[in-house]
């Protein structure tokens, strides 16, 4: 089996090429480079294209044809919530367009099966304890809203030219499989007070008068291996015959507040770790907590790793860095 993994140089597509290799496949990266790290493609092919531009879908087609690939997982996209409030039309342009490339390229060589990285960002902000797949997307943010129209795409394109297509929505992803796969953006909380820390600065906590037990806000967090697996396991759920649904949560179905996840990187460091406390952030839903259930009964796959565990990865990882 050949898998072409479109961004396999960035912190999660790094992760789902490590695996698929320890499995055996043949491996062909696509990545511009312009974010992912050439030294995180060890063992598969690296091939750099940037599937925005007007020529990436033929390019790209050239390559799937050439390779023999079977399948495409799709990573390549900005991902920024606040960014895409300000830069829009990037975002529709880039993420939309690319994977608009991304789709008539693998209609032109004949790949069946596409995994797509979506986003619990689709949802928005429901009010409900355990978000379900059959909740109604409601995005309020560029973001989420082009993730969402990707799906859309992923559907027309399996009407249009036969693929087989699933998309993951990820909740929090976090951590490190390998300390030279670790994350080195400084986008999400964990990362975000790690690197305060470094800087002598105290982590600052968006409001404490949510309606939750500390008052922080709580989300899902899943290590970044728990997903790397979950996409492996979306692609034999592809190559199989049976193929009820085509959307996935993907989380650990268990939250962590703001301050839990501070205590637990104090308990990784061993340190003491005083917060402050600043205004709430607008969008900022009190809990996003996904229900695992259809994934866990479909692909049979669940989250092994806590919280300590996503955290401690994290700081050793940054450690070594």
């Amino acid at each position: 089996m050949t898998t072409l993994v479109i961004g396999g140089a960035g912190y999660i597509g790094s992760h789902v090429v490590r695996l698929l290799l320890e499995k055996g496949e043949r491996v062909v990266v696509v990545d511009s480079l312009i974010t992912g790290k050439e030294e995180r493609t060890a063992g598969a092919e690296l091939v750099q294209i940037d599937i925005t531009l007007p020529d990436a879908s033929e390019k790209l087609a050239s390559h799937l044809r050439a390779s023999g690939a079977d399948s495409v997982i799709h990573f390549a996209a900005h991902k920024q919530v606040g960014e895409s409030v300000v830069e829009p039309e990037m975002y529709w342009h880039d993420n939309v367009g690319g994977l608009a490339n991304v789709l008539s390229a693998c209609a032109s060589a004949g790949i069946r099966d596409v995994v797509f990285s979506s986003s619990a960002a689709v949802y928005g902000m429901p009010d409900v304890d355990l978000v379900t797949e059959d909740l109604t997307p409601q995005p309020i943010n560029p973001y989420g809203a082009t993730k969402y129209v990707g799906e859309w795409m992923l559907a027309d394109a399996e009407r249009a030219h036969g693929l087989r297509t699933v998309a993951l929505r990820y909740f929090n992803v976090a951590g490190s499989g390998w300390p030279e796969l670790a994350d080195t953006a400084v986008m999400n909380l964990v990362p975000i007070v790690l690197d305060q820390l470094e800087q002598g600065r105290a982590p600052v906590v968006f409001g404490d008068d949510y309606d939750t037990p500390d008052g922080t806000c709580v989300r899902d967090y899943v290590h970044v291996l728990d997903l790397a697996d979950a996409h492996v396991a979306a692609l034999e759920y592809l190559r199989g015959e049976q193929r009820p649904h085509r959307v996935f949560n993907v989380g650990t179905g268990t939250g962590s507040s703001v301050l839990e996840v501070i205590e637990a990187i104090a308990r990784a460091k061993g340190i003491e770790i005083t917060p402050e406390i600043g205004e709430r952030r607008a969008g900022d839903p009190a809990r996003l907590i996904c229900s695992t259930d259809r994934i866990r009964e479909t692909l049979g796959w669940e989250s092994t790793k806590t919280l300590d565990d996503i955290v401690r990865s994290a700081v050793e990882a940054r450690a070594g860095a």
